[in-house]
């Protein structure tokens, strides 16, 4: 009757006592339950267990978590799902699976094309992990081909983009020159002083001088001192 019957005892919660459990037997089926039921309650509730853990998939890996992040950098508008080849490369460039001698740009380049679905422009997760098997071999030559795939993953797992929320200064083409006051001329010069500094509204407007000095003399204030 305990095995065939189809009434239920209803569900029984993981960790439970087990004595209200086997009294509910008792009052239900008005029968004393059989002396080894504790053990197959006990069982099937670690099956249950089991069975609810399995369902909720693995978590995600320290690998996967950074490949999402370089996936969504510089475009808001990503799922992290995908990742475009320039991404690729700044990954393994930050991560220094790309060293430029053993990886070099153009090996990630083709590895990339290599593993991406034809006609598309980004790669997923799986495919990501593809072009870890063909570059690994590269990056650490003598390993084994496992011992080099886990050593490149090591070099990745828990990083980021390596300049995310910091903003550089552009030094580059013309705004050094633009920048640098010992370069400017006529009214723009005279906006500044000889350190660079800026001289506020006496820069930019004529202050009468009631010094009694003209403007370009040099020696204000020395009479004084010498008389």
């Amino acid at each position: 009757m305990w095995l065939n019957s189809s009434r239920s005892l209803g569900q029984i919660p993981v960790g439970a006592d087990l004595a209200p459990c086997l009294w509910k037997c008792v009052v239900f089926f008005n029968c004393l339950p059989p002396a080894n039921l504790k053990q197959r309650v006990l069982h099937r509730s670690q099956a249950l267990f089991s069975q609810d853990i399995s369902n909720q998939g693995p978590r995600m890996s320290e690998l996967e978590k950074a490949f999402r992040k370089f996936a969504t950098y510089g475009d808001t508008a990503a799922t992290g799902n995908d990742m475009t080849g320039k991404n690729f490369s700044k990954m393994l460039k930050d991560c220094g699976v790309m060293d430029g001698k053993a990886v070099t740009s153009t090996d990630v380049d083709i590895v990339f094309n290599k593993v991406k679905t034809k006609g598309a422009r980004t790669i997923n997760f799986a495919e990501f992990q593809q072009a870890m098997k063909e570059l690994c071999g590269k990056r650490f030559k003598g390993k084994s081909p496992e011992e080099a795939l886990q050593a490149v993953y090591a070099l990745m797992e828990g990083k980021e983009p390596a300049n995310v929320g910091v903003t550089k200064t552009t030094t580059a083409g013309g705004v050094d020159r633009l920048t640098d006051t010992s370069k400017y001329t006529g009214s723009h010069k005279e906006r500044f002083d000889e350190s660079g500094k800026g001289k506020g509204i006496a820069g930019r407007e004529d202050v009468t001088d009631g010094s009694g000095y003209v403007g370009a003399y040099k020696g204000a204030g020395t009479y004084d001192k010498k008389h």
